[in-house]
C-alpha cells in the first residue's frame, strides 16, 4: 500500500455534519468529528505512522494481482471500492447516515460493509485511530467478541461488527480478519460519541440494509430538487451532492474543504486549514443554489451570513472578516503541527488560518450580492444589516488589502477588491430603490460612481490592453474573469475581450488557468503553485458569455477529465495532471455549476452558420484552412 495514495485516489463520505474520505484502497485517512473543524480522529493523510486510519479490503495473495475500482452508488452519497482478482470480487460499500438537522450532534456513524458478489475472498479490517491529530494517547476496552471502544481526550470510538468478524485486539487498536463467499457480507460501524455516552445498539445486517436504503432515498429525494437538465447532468449533480455534503446543516455553513494541509506543491509550504466557511466562496454559491434549485440550502446560508453581519464581534471590528467557523465563532487561531510530517512531506501542517485577520474588502461584494439575490433584504433586518455595512464600506472602500488570494506578501490596492466594493454599492442602490427602504442612496451611489472611475482609470493598464490585478502593477489576474458577471461591463466590451485575450496568451495553458504569475507578483511564500480549478471554470464561463462557445465547450470537456474517478476536483492541477491542494475543495465544484449553467444557456441561444462553426472548431486545435483556390469552401459544397 502506498504511505500517501494520490490526493486524487479517494471518494468522500459524510452526514451534512462531518465527512470523511476513503482511498481506493479501502483506507479511511481523514475524518474530523463531530464536526468538520474538529480534531482528527483519522489523519494518516498527513501522517502514514502518527495520523490513524482504518482499512476494510480484500486480500489477495502475493503476486497475484488485484483490480480495483471505486464508484458512488448512482446520484447517492454511498461510496463503493471494488476489488477484483483471482478468487472473486468484492465489495466496501462506505456512507454516513444523513443528519439534515438543526441540531448539532456529537454521535455520528461511519459503516462499513464488506460482501462478496462472486467466488470467495480474504478480508482485513484494521482501526487504529490517532486522537486530536495524533497528539493524543488513547484506551482499549473490548466490550465482547464483536465490539470495543476507544476512548480519546472528550471523544470515544466505538467499533463494532456483525456476525462473523469477530474484533480482536492489537495493542491498543482493533482488527480482524475474514473470508466471505458469494453473496455473504458483514459490516463494521465506527460511532463517535462525546466521552461517557451509552454505547450505541448492537448492529445487524437487517438494520444496515434499512441504513442503505434510507441514505439512498434521501440523496435521490434531495437531488429531485434539482432544476438542472442540461447536458453535464453527471457532473452537475455530483457536484450539487459534494457541495451539500461539504455543508454544515445545523448552521446552513459550508466549508470551502474536508481537509487541512494539503499541499499546493509537493514538498511546499501553501499547506492551509481549509475546513472554515469562507464569506467569499459561500456567498457566491447562492446564486447558483437558487439557480439549480436549492432554495433551502441558499436561505440557510443567507441567515448564517445575516446573523454574521448582525453579531459583528470581529477581532478587527470591522462588519465583517473573511471566514468563521461553521458555528459562526470568528477565532481561528492558527497553529503548527509540527509532529506530523505533511502529505509525502509536505510541511508546515497548519489547523486555524491566521488569514482570518486579514482585510479583504471584496467579501462586502459578494456577501451584498448573495443578500439581495435572496431577497432577504426586503425584511426590515435584513435592510438594517445590509445599509450598515454600506454605510461603513463608504468610509473604508479605498484601502489596500490583501485581496481575494490571502496573499501574505503586503496590501495592495487590488482591483477585484475594488471591484467587488463597487458591486456592493451598486447592489445596495438597487435594492434601496426595488424594496423603497431608506439609506443613505445618494452617498452610496456617488461611491458607487467613484469606484467605477477608479477602476477603469487605475485598474486598466495602457500598455497591456488589460485590467491588471493591482495598481501598481502590470500583472494580469484570473479573479477579473468575473467582471462580466457581476454586471460592471458587457461581455462584449472591447475592453474586456482585450482583457480576456491577454489572460488567454499569459495565464492559460491549454484548458488551465493560473491564477496570476507568482514570480511577477511575489505573494511571500516561497513555492510554486498549479493551476487553479476554480479559475479554470471563470474561464469557461467568461468563454461561453463573450460567445467563443467552441473554446469555451472544448476547455470546459477537457477540464472535466481532471476530475477523478468518482467526479471530484481538489483545488488545483499539478503539471502532470494530478490533482493538488485541499479536496474536495467546494469552490471549484461551485465553479464547475455556474460554468455548466452558463455554456448550456448560450449554446441553446447560438444561431451560429456552419461556416463560422467550422472555423471555430479548427481553431480550438490551432490550425488554420488553407484558402480554396476555386473561392468556395474548402469542405465542398
Amino acid at each position: 500500500m502506498d504511505r500517501y495514495p494520490p490526493i486524487a485516489e479517494h471518494g468522500m463520505v459524510g452526514d451534512l455534519q462531518t465527512a470523511a474520505l476513503v482511498s481506493s484502497d479501502g483506507t479511511v485517512d481523514w475524518w474530523c468529528t463531530p464536526r468538520f473543524d474538529s480534531p482528527s480522529v483519522f489523519a494518516s493523510l498527513l501522517d502514514s505512522e502518527r495520523g490513524g486510519h482504518c482499512r476494510l479490503a480484500a486480500e489477495f495473495p502475493d503476486g497475484n494481482r488485484m483490480s480495483v475500482r471505486q464508484l458512488y452508488l448512482s446520484d447517492t452519497a454511498i461510496l463503493i471500492t471494488r476489488f477484483m482478482g483471482p478468487g472473486g470480487v468484492g465489495e466496501v460499500a462506505d456512507f454516513m447516515p444523513p443528519l439534515d438537522s438543526t441540531t448539532p450532534t456529537d454521535r455520528h456513524r461511519l459503516i462499513r460493509i464488506a460482501r462478496v458478489v462472486r467466488g470467495s475472498l480474504p478480508f482485513a479490517f484494521a482501526c487504529r485511530p490517532r486522537f486530536d491529530y495524533g497528539r493524543a494517547r488513547h484506551t482499549l476496552d473490548r466490550t465482547d467478541d464483536h465490539a470495543a471502544v476507544l476512548r480519546g481526550p472528550g471523544t470515544d470510538l466505538h467499533v463494532q461488527s456483525t456476525t462473523g468478524a469477530p474484533l480482536r485486539v492489537d495493542g491498543d487498536d482493533v482488527a480482524a480478519r475474514f473470508t466471505l463467499s458469494a453473496g455473504q457480507a458483514v459490516a463494521f460501524v465506527l460511532t463517535t460519541t462525546a466521552g461517557g455516552d451509552p454505547a450505541p445498539p448492537a448492529p445487524s445486517l437487517q438494520g444496515i440494509a434499512e441504513d442503505v436504503e434510507q441514505c439512498r432515498r434521501f440523496w435521490l429525494s434531495w437531488l429531485r430538487s434539482c432544476t438542472y437538465r442540461g447536458r453535464w447532468q453527471d457532473m452537475v449533480n455530483r457536484s450539487a451532492i459534494t457541495l451539500k455534503l461539504l455543508t454544515y446543516a445545523p448552521t446552513g455553513a459550508p466549508v470551502a474543504a474536508v481537509t487541512m494541509g494539503l499541499p499546493e506543491q509537493i514538498g511546499g509550504e501553501r499547506n492551509w486549514d481549509y475546513r472554515y466557511t469562507w464569506i467569499r466562496d459561500a456567498s457566491l454559491s447562492v446564486g447558483a443554489l437558487i439557480g439549480l434549485g436549492f432554495d433551502e440550502e441558499a436561505h440557510a446560508f443567507r441567515r448564517w451570513l445575516h446573523d454574521r453581519v448582525e453579531a459583528g464581534g470581529t477581532a478587527s471590528g470591522d462588519p465583517l472578516q473573511i471566514m468563521y467557523r461553521v458555528d459562526g465563532e470568528p477565532h481561528l487561531t492558527e497553529e503548527i503541527l509540527d509532529h506530523l510530517e505533511g502529505y509525502r512531506g509536505s510541511r508546515p501542517v497548519r489547523a486555524g488560518n491566521a488569514a482570518a485577520d486579514q482585510l479583504q474588502l471584496d467579501i462586502y461584494g459578494e456577501a451584498s450580492d448573495a443578500l439581495v439575490v435572496s431577497g432577504d433584504v426586503g425584511s426590515i433586518r435584513g435592510w438594517t444589516a445590509l445599509s450598515g455595512v454600506l454605510d461603513w464600506l463608504t468610509e473604508n472602500w479605498d484601502r489596500p488589502d490583501e485581496g481575494i488570494w490571502e496573499t501574505r506578501g503586503g496590501r495592495q490596492n487590488f482591483t477585484y477588491s475594488r471591484l467587488m466594493t463597487w458591486v456592493a454599492f451598486d447592489r445596495g442602490v438597487r435594492a434601496a430603490v426595488r424594496f423603497s427602504r431608506p439609506g443613505d442612496v445618494s452617498r452610496w451611489t456617488q461611491a458607487r460612481d467613484t469606484v467605477f472611475r477608479q477602476i477603469v482609470e487605475r485598474g486598466w493598464h495602457e500598455k497591456r490592453q488589460a485590467y491588471v490585478q493591482h495598481f501598481d502593477t502590470d500583472v494580469l489576474d484570473a479573479s477579473l474573469l468575473l467582471m462580466p458577471r457581476v454586471g460592471f461591463l458587457s461581455p462584449h466590451d472591447p475592453d474586456w475581450i482585450s482583457t480576456l485575450d491577454a489572460m488567454d496568451m499569459e495565464l492559460v495553458s491549454d484548458s488551465l488557468v493560473y491564477r496570476y504569475d507568482p514570480a511577477a507578483s511575489p505573494d511571500g511564500l516561497r513555492g510554486s503553485e498549479g493551476t487553479f480549478n476554480l479559475c479554470s471554470f471563470f474561464y469557461v464561463e467568461a468563454l461561453a458569455r463573450t460567445g467563443r462557445l467552441h473554446q469555451a465547450r472544448h476547455a470546459f470537456d477537457k477540464m472535466l477529465t481532471y476530475a477523478n474517478h468518482v467526479g471530484l476536483f481538489a483545488e488545483e492541477i499539478g503539471p502532470s495532471g494530478e490533482q493538488l491542494g485541499n479536496f474536495p475543495q467546494a469552490f471549484t465544484h461551485l465553479s464547475l455549476v455556474t460554468a455548466a449553467m452558463a455554456l448550456d444557456e448560450e449554446l441553446g441561444r447560438a444561431k451560429n452558420g456552419p461556416d463560422m462553426e467550422r472555423a471555430r472548431t479548427l481553431a480550438v486545435f490551432g490550425l488554420t484552412e488553407a484558402p480554396d483556390p476555386t473561392g468556395g469552401s474548402a469542405g465542398g459544397g
